[in-house]
């Protein structure tokens, strides 16, 4: 239907490209990607272009963000973080630029698609398994039964655990694209909500100030959403990397 709050999602080829038979488009997605991790990277290397002692304003604000991810990574992995640092801050940069992208007039939010906030998800559960077997061997398995459990409570204790575990993905994937998915539709109905008020003249018009303001502060709590879940996907990053770098079973 035209006008449909969902239109905003709509994958659309670019430029159309196959690569041994298979559909290799580039859509309006795989774009904004590409155009999110430019930003980000011109920007950073911009505002650290001098890297003075005395930080100008976007060497300050690189500098916020770095230290920002640092603590994170430290206060919840550890010293054993530190090789983990790059990937969780350019984890935590991509989804942040992503998800304000988003927020300009015109713009695709690539975190709304499933599709790739569960890539991330699932590439993060691999890795923590792999940096789990390969720091502990089958001892990591010992992440499944904590420490002091009742005999006759380790089936169920175990059963719980790994289901815990394979939903790591599948919440954190899910969390964030249901976040940017649910406040773009709600900014978008309330924009329709003012035209069509607007277009029906009289008293009717005059109370489209109402979803105006309401566009306005769901636009306000989308912003904050925005930083919140980029957030919240790195912190949980380093919640589940915690176990697999010092698992403490």
């Amino acid at each position: 239907m035209a006008g449909s709050p969902l239109d905003q999602f709509k994958l659309s080829n670019k430029l159309e490209l196959s690569v041994a038979g298979f559909d290799a488009s580039i859509t309006n997605s795989a774009l904004w990607m590409i155009g999110v991790v430019a930003v980000t990277s011109v920007g950073l290397m911009w505002a650290m272009r001098r890297a003075d002692m005395v930080p100008g304003r976007s060497q300050s604000m690189a500098e916020l963000l770095y230290e920002f991810v640092a603590n994170m990574v430290k206060d919840n992995i550890g010293a054993g973080g530190r090789p983990f640092f790059p990937f969780i801050f350019s984890l935590f940069m991509f989804i942040l630029i992503a998800n304000l992208a988003g927020m300009v007039p015109y713009g695709f939010t690539v975190t709304s698609h499933l599709a790739v906030t569960m890539t991330f998800a699932i590439f993060i559960f691999l890795l923590v398994i792999a940096v789990g077997f390969a720091r502990h061997g089958l001892h990591f398995f010992s992440l499944f039964l904590p420490p002091g459990t009742p005999v006759f409570l380790m089936p169920l204790i175990v059963v719980i655990e790994v289901i815990s575990f394979f939903s790591r993905p599948v919440t954190l994937g899910v969390r964030l694209f249901a976040n940017m998915t649910a406040g773009h539709i709600l900014m978008k109905v309330f924009a329709g909500f003012i035209i069509s008020m607007a277009a029906a003249g009289s008293f009717v018009a005059f109370l489209s100030w109402l979803p105006f303001v309401a566009n306005v502060a769901v636009t306000a709590l989308e912003l904050l959403v925005a930083a919140v879940q980029a957030y919240v996907f790195a912190l949980l990053t380093c919640v589940y990397l915690n176990d697999a770098v010092n698992l403490e079973h």
